[in-house]
This record gives C-alpha cells, structure tokens and sequence, in this order.
C-alpha cells in the first residue's frame, strides 16, 4: 500500500506499520457495494469506475518484478473494496497484491463479480451480472493471453 501510494495511487493513508500491526486512515464512507445496492450508482458507472481503478494500478511499475510487462496487481479488487470517500475512490484490502500481467487481474475482478452473478439464490447476482457484463464490455483485453507467473 505504501508503495502504490507514493505513486499515487488511492489508497488509506497509513500512520504506522510494525509487524503485524497497521494503523491507517479511518474511512467513513459507503462503498462501491454500497451504493450500487442503494442505486445510488448505476452498474455501468460502478463498472466503468472499476475498470478505471484498474487502468490507474496496472499504470504503475512494479516494485519487485524485472518482467517489463509485469504491474502492480490487487488481486481482489471488487465493488466491496473500493471506498467512495468525499475526495474520490480509495482501494482498501490489499492482502493478495502481487504482481504480474494486468489481465491476470481484470480476469480476477471478473471472476468474483461472476461468482455472484451464477448464483440465482444470491439476492446480488442481477445486480452482479449487470455489473460484469458492463466490464467485460469496457475492459476487452484477453485474460488467457498472458499466461505467465505472478510474482
């Protein structure tokens, strides 16, 4: 987080890390789920800010990898992990960061989003699926083209 920060990137500020210790930004805001269950988002606004937030992260070099195609992947990003505080979008939960090709990430956005939308039990999966057909739709790209190993 402190690295994609520095860069830019929107993420809670952090105060202190030690350990296993994290002290960082108090957030008190709805999240993308949030608002689109309350639709006060449209899905396709939910879906485009996402594939933004996506575009904005696989815009960064890594920090690790010497792959030049490799970039900084979240890994879980999803309408649950993005924040929607007053100065803007803010990703949080970045336990399953890596790094690798940027498709390998859209394909795991969509994967979650997919996940909900197949189960016509989940009181979200409409709602899922309209949010997955629209980044599909705006996101393109090949999630099997890269088929190389995350760091």
């Amino acid at each position: 987080m402190a690295y994609v920060a520095a860069l830019g990137f929107p993420v809670p500020r952090i105060y202190e890390a030690g350990g296993t210790d994290l002290v960082m930004e108090r957030l008190d805001a709805p999240t993308m789920l949030q608002a689109l269950l309350c639709r006060s988002m449209r899905p396709e606004i939910g879906a485009a800010l996402l594939l933004s937030l996506h575009r904005q992260l696989h815009g960064l070099p890594p920090r690790l990898s010497s792959d030049p195609d490799a970039r900084v992947l979240h890994l879980d990003l999803h309408p649950g992990n993005v924040i929607l505080s007053p100065g803007g979008p803010v990703v949080i939960d970045w336990r399953n960061c890596a790094e690798g090709p940027p498709d390998l990430d859209l394909a795991v956005s969509a994967l979650i989003l997919a996940q909900i939308a197949a189960d016509e039990a989940h009181e979200m999966a409409a709602l899922a699926g309209v949010v997955l057909m629209a980044f599909l739709r705006f996101a393109g790209g090949g999630p099997l083209r890269d088929r190389k190993s995350v760091v």
